[in-house]
């Protein structure tokens, strides 16, 4: 169980100024999120992925959306147009990512603004899931819990969650060297200035579990299977994918 204090850490409010203000960076397709170690390869391994495990892909929710990449990518790797849901604190960002999807997918698109713990969604409505840089804005590991079941929820039979984010780790010795390497990683990108922007916004926003604690997570709320696609220092791309039969009717 998590002790940490939350008291400090930005408000959703805070969180959404911030993004709200911050719409170019997440619009490059080629590069994603520049602070993020290998966002370019973690969006093309879920989308793969999520194609390779779910069929049909009819409906897509993106939690987070951003400025709408995951979801450009994973049209481009599926067969046929989808309808999406996109999910995100900032409206700026939404519009964006509306504009830029709309282009690629001839699928229905609905904008929802706000936090997706507390939006009204279709039960079993979703083929995929698409949840890229979001999930360490949780806090507590009831918070965590409560969202983890809550995506299993929407989850539709036969259908999967695929996750890149901001992780920890479980050996503090570990997680001091990921750290010092994902900095390096900063300092080389943009200077110490931005090293130290990057980990002080993290510092406020972020509340990062380790991968392995997740994935244990996503079986315990009742994902059949869980696949881990990448890892490098801080991040990590991985997923989990719901059977069409529950254990009580078929096999697996």
């Amino acid at each position: 169980m998590t002790t940490e204090n939350y008291s400090e850490k930005s408000t959703v409010e805070e969180i959404r100024h911030r993004f709200d203000a911050d719409v170019e960076r997440f619009a490059n397709l080629e590069t994603g999120q520049s602070a993020t170690m290998d966002a370019p390869l973690a969006m093309e391994l879920i989308t793969r992925a999520a194609v390779a495990a779910t069929s049909p892909i009819r409906r897509v929710l993106d939690i987070g959306c951003g400025a709408g990449n995951n979801t450009i990518m994973l049209r481009q790797r599926s067969a046929t147009p989808f309808d999406c849901d996109l999910v995100d604190l900032s409206l700026p960002m939404l519009t964006r990512a509306s504009e830029r999807i709309r282009s690629n997918n001839t699928g229905k698109v609905r904008l929802l603004q706000g936090d997706f713990r507390t939006i009204e969604l279709q039960s079993e409505g979703y083929d995929v899931i698409l949840a890229a840089t979001v999930l360490h804005h949780l806090r507590d590991d009831k918070d965590w819990e409560t969202a983890f079941r809550k995506i299993h929820t929407l989850t539709a039979p036969g259908g999967s969650v695929w996750i890149t984010d901001l992780v920890s780790h479980e050996t503090e010795a570990i997680r001091q060297l990921m750290w010092l390497r994902y900095e390096e990683y900063l300092v080389e990108l943009g200077g110490t200035a931005y090293r130290d922007q990057v980990v002080a916004y993290i510092a406020r926003e972020d509340s990062p579990r380790p991968v392995t604690w997740q994935l244990r997570l996503l079986k315990r709320v009742g994902f059949d299977r869980v696949e881990l696609l990448h890892k490098n220092a801080c991040f990590a791309a991985f997923g989990a994918v719901k059977y069409r039969d529950t254990p009580n009717r078929g096999h697996r």
